[in-house]
């Protein structure tokens, strides 16, 4: 527990600190570095055993602090394609493009389009749906739904999810307030909300998969990287998405 609250302290400070800064280059490397311990925590969710997409990745990843991230993460994705076919290569090795690198380089394009202020949005919903939905589900678990939400993670109770997106698509709307009208604000909060809920799903279908606990071990009381912004890699993409959609 001690390490936990430390990391948290930590990881805390490091976010405020980016966000104080709010400088292109440190945002953009920060993003890019993330992205490389990402897929390496990656390549055993995935099975992948090729160092050389992992490499090639890592690179990219590099060249997003300079280059336009969205291109960045077309050329990666088509490149590990061609490599598959060229080499007739098994086709899991494409995993690490779209998980984590994809996403992250989205992210970091929403942050470069948008602002520092957009990004601590994003942030504001997920946090508050991840909170609230072990809140409820710690209190209300299994007294008004006889299941829980899935078998991929039977420890998610159906009331913490519905608790959890309630709460971030509420609150989260009302912050939203600051960059768009209410219908607007309320339909990103509730999309990112239950993205956010369905990244952390798919985090937890990885780990069952191969029979870990944790992506990884970098971050003391908490486990990888990958578990801590797995929400993030599905409600960022689709935050993105919308508001190309709808304009900003």
């Amino acid at each position: 527990m001690r390490e936990r609250v430390i990391t948290s302290i930590a990881l805390i400070g490091v976010i405020l600190l980016i966000g104080i800064v709010d400088n292109r280059f440190l945002t953009s490397l920060i993003v890019s570095i993330i992205a490389i311990i990402g897929m390496f925590e990656s390549k055993k969710l995935f099975e992948v055993d090729d160092d050389n997409v992992f490499y090639f990745l890592s690179f990219m990843a590099i060249l997003s602090i300079f280059i336009n991230p969205i291109l960045i993460g077309v050329v990666s994705v088509l490149s590990v394609a061609g490599y598959i076919a060229f080499y007739q290569k098994d086709i899991n090795l494409i995993s690490l493009s779209l998980y984590p690198l994809l996403p992250l380089l989205i992210l970091l394009d929403l942050y470069l389009k948008t602002s520092m202020a957009m990004i601590g949005w994003l942030v504001v919903i997920v946090a508050l749906t991840d909170s609230f939905a072990y809140l409820v589900g710690k209190n209300f678990a299994r007294k008004f739904f006889n299941k829980g939400f899935c078998k991929t993670s039977p420890n998610k109770s159906l009331e913490g999810v519905i608790g959890g997106v309630l709460i971030g698509t509420i609150l989260g709307s009302i912050v939203g307030l600051i960059f768009f009208n209410f219908v607007n604000s309320f339909i990103i909060a509730f999309s990112v909300s239950v993205a956010s809920i369905f990244g952390d799903l798919f985090e937890s279908y990885l780990k069952r998969r191969v029979g870990v606990k944790d992506s990884g071990n970098i971050l003391p009381g908490h486990g990888g990287v990958l578990d801590r912004i797995d929400g993030y890699l599905f409600a960022a993409p689709l935050m993105w998405a919308i508001i190309e959609a709808i304009g900003k």
